[in-house]
């Protein structure tokens, strides 16, 4: 990624470089967020490099001065999001650099979690340390924004995932699975499931596709939650979804009404299935998926109803559409149908071929 900036070319090439081992990060830290740190030398010589693995380990600060050792006295530190000074499962970064003599400390950008937000930086400002914000500011908010999105809104960040025909159908009819993207979209898509926290469908898709919502042919360490919405418990016992526990919990958001019925509740929950009888909107489910499991970002697999809801509500936040070469013509299902959505409106747009297929993806809003 290449850093816009006033600073100098030297100091832009440090912030790249630590943004690219924050990225080393991306889909094991949740609900942590990726973050990457390297120690420069007085003489200008990267004497420590360091990202944050997984929640509950060290932060990139620490890593990163770790390797420098005594090298990093008098050293600057470029970090990717502002150190912490707070006692959470690890000791506060800030207190590791003044040991270490750090002088001088480049962030990209403050840390939004209401428990940091400023106090690392007034921290090492009052102990002496020189500190400078915005280099690379971003690169960073982009590499985090489910991170960004738990901490502001309380609930993860949304990504919209579909399938379409060049005439913008998903499907050839309601209900009947349609198969549309190559082995190569197959393979993007699943790296994509590696990556988030949950994957939340219908229950129509459920009953269509019987898909098994893992991420398969690719490395994932964490469990995948699968979220289904059912709202009268239609899902079958002996749904694929359910034979792969291993993965991850299957948590089905149902009523009170259909949750009382043990003839529909009992069977799933012999399956293994978690039944939430709440009866909440999506909004509200997603906001207590944040809360309880700490859930920050979901990929919104469909189908149309799940979709359309979501954006109702406001509730998307990223599009990731893969385009085919097939034409299912007007009797199929339209994506997003009668709500003007068009991709070229997406901001930070990519388009990537696939095989024969093209991922078009982008943010729903303008950062802010």
């Amino acid at each position: 990624m290449v850093i816009q900036t006033g600073r100098s070319p030297k100091e832009a090439a440090y912030m790249e470089r630590a943004l690219f081992h924050a990225a080393r990060g991306l889909g094991r830290t949740s609900p942590n967020p990726v973050v990457g740190a390297i120690v420069v030398s007085a003489d200008g010589v990267i004497v420590g490099q360091g990202y944050h693995h997984r929640a509950g380990e060290a932060h990139a600060e620490v890593n990163a001065l770790d390797e420098a050792g005594g090298r990093a006295r008098g050293a600057t530190l470029y970090c990717t999001l502002e150190p912490c000074a707070h006692h959470g499962r690890t000791p506060p970064c800030v207190h590791r650099i003044l040991e270490a003599g750090i002088r001088r400390v480049v962030a990209a950008t403050e840390d939004p979690n209401p428990i940091v937000s400023g106090r690392g930086f007034a921290f090492l400002r009052e102990h002496g340390v020189h500190v400078e914000v915005g280099l690379g500011a971003d690169a960073s908010a982009s590499l985090n924004r489910p991170f960004f999105t738990l901490m502001r809104e309380g609930r993860p960040f949304v990504i919209l995932k579909a399938a379409a025909s060049l005439d913008g159908r998903i499907a050839e009819t309601s209900g009947r699975r349609t198969f549309l993207t190559s082995a190569a979209a197959n393979r993007h898509a699943h790296c994509v499931r590696a990556q988030v926290d949950a994957i939340a469908v219908g229950v129509g898709t459920v009953l269509a596709d019987d898909p098994q919502l893992t991420a398969r042919g690719i490395f994932r360490e964490r469990p995948l939650v699968r979220v289904i919405f059912d709202r009268r418990l239609r899902t079958p016992p002996d749904a694929k979804v359910l034979s792969t526990l291993s993965a991850g919990p299957v948590m089905i958001v149902s009523t009170p009404e259909a949750s009382r019925c043990a003839e529909l509740r009992k069977p799933l929950e012999d399956a293994g299935a978690t039944i939430d009888a709440s009866g909440d909107g999506l909004r509200e489910t997603f906001q207590r998926l944040a809360a309880e499991q700490q859930i920050g970002s979901l990929l919104l697999e469909g189908g149309a109803a799940m979709h359309a809801a979501a954006w109702d509500e406001g509730l998307v936040d990223y599009v990731r559409l893969y385009v085919t070469p097939h034409v299912l013509g007007n009797g199929g299902v339209e994506l997003l149908s009668g709500r003007g959505f068009s991709s070229a409106a997406l901001f930070e747009r990519r388009v990537e071929s696939l095989g024969p297929d093209v991922v078009i993806e982008g943010y729903v809003h303008r950062a802010g």
